[in-house]
């Protein structure tokens, strides 16, 4: 079991879930954030906001997972939103060509500014 790795599920102010994630994200705790979204979309989420800011490390499997929410969310409308300041683990979604398909955002600020924006 990973103790470096926390998971907590909170709601913003918008009424969007967050998962905020916390240490390593990798083949053994990804499976955990896998659960997560799908209950959340069992519970009808259509937008889930992942937040990263409190991640060390990230690996292919949790890019894996991230790509399935994300690709589910869509099938409903709905869209993945991730929260990442931390330059070393949004290198990881450049190098992969992947900041590209993702919202990504500095802080939960900058993303409730931004969704204000999209309706334009």
């Amino acid at each position: 079991m990973n103790v470096n790795f926390k998971m907590e599920t909170r709601t913003s102010e918008k009424n969007v879930p967050i998962i905020g994630l916390q240490g390593e994200v990798d083949v053994y705790t990804a499976p955990q954030l896998k659960q997560q979204m799908i209950s959340l979309l069992e519970q009808g989420a259509k937008e889930i906001v992942v937040d990263l800011t409190d991640v060390d490390y990230l690996d292919s499997t949790a890019l894996g997972v991230l790509i399935g929410g994300l690709k589910r969310l869509r099938e409903i409308d709905g869209n993945l939103m991730l929260i990442c300041p931390n330059a070393r683990i949004r290198r990881v979604f450049e190098i992969t060509g992947l900041d590209k398909i993702f919202d990504i955002h500095n802080s939960e600020q900058e993303m409730h500014t931004a969704a204000g924006k999209e309706t334009a």
